[in-house]
């Protein structure tokens, strides 16, 4: 018959246990602080690069993005800072903070649906920068941030344009068609849609009274033809930049 272990078997195998998971702490202990170590050797060079390298950085939008995602390897965020190095050497320290004022700032004009090439041109103007080097993947990165945040922000294709939702409006493919088939003249009709579409009226309506709810659409009644219009200045090409010109 097997004998079963004593007090001082069981008391010995419960040391052992606690020196192993005491040297498995101290060694995870040493990794997690070399891994800092790094971090902060590489966060540092980083640092050392931005400024030998500020006016490419600046001027190079292809090798900016390089740089951000150098950067994002180790949870360095440059367009998020507004104080530091990265303002200090990059200039770039409020550009969440001015993407988004430009986003509110055309809302009543456009419902919250910004064209991202009206988009960077306005924010090239307040930045005082050119259009070429302030480039779409500046504004894509900063966007893909904020709608982690959960803020509303998100870029959505219609055609070949990329628009940028700046507030909670679910859109559906019915809404995403209707505005694709707004481009043409910046507007559409209940007739048109339906043949479009090939959708029945009610469809055809309540896709359109929808964005009319949700402030992407505007009402024209005025035509002699008697056909309601439904006008889409979120896709009509340099709207918000003509707006927002308009109120400074």
């Amino acid at each position: 018959m097997r004998r079963r272990p004593g007090i001082a078997g069981l008391q010995n195998a419960a040391a052992t246990r606690d020196q192993f998971r005491l040297v498995g702490e101290n060694v995870a202990k040493v990794r997690t602080d070399v891994m800092k170590e790094q971090l902060a050797t590489f966060r540092s060079q980083l640092e050392e690069f931005a400024r030998k390298h500020k006016s490419d950085i600046r001027k190079n939008p292809v090798f900016r993005q390089q740089f951000h995602e150098m950067c994002a390897k180790v949870g360095v965020d440059p367009l998020a800072s507004n104080k530091g190095v990265w303002a200090e050497l990059l200039g770039i320290g409020d550009f969440y903070y001015e993407l988004v004022d430009i986003c509110i700032a055309t809302r009543s004009h456009n419902g919250g649906l910004i064209d991202l090439l009206d988009l960077r041109k306005l924010l090239g103007q307040k930045r005082k920068a050119t259009l070429e080097s302030l480039s779409e993947d500046d504004c894509l990165r900063a966007i893909s941030k904020l709608k982690v945040l959960g803020s509303g922000f998100e870029v959505i294709s219609v055609g070949r344009r990329k628009l940028v939702r700046s507030v909670p409006t679910e859109l559906n493919k019915d809404h995403s068609g209707i505005l694709g088939l707004a481009q043409a003249e910046g507007y559409v009709t209940v007739e048109q849609v339906e043949r479009e579409f090939s959708w029945s009226t009610g469809r055809a309506i309540d896709a359109l009274e929808t964005l009319l709810k949700e402030g992407l659409a505007m009402i024209d009644d005025g035509h002699r033809d008697g056909k309601r219009r439904y006008w889409f200045p979120c896709v009509t090409v340099s709207s918000d930049t003509a707006a927002v010109e308009a109120k400074s």
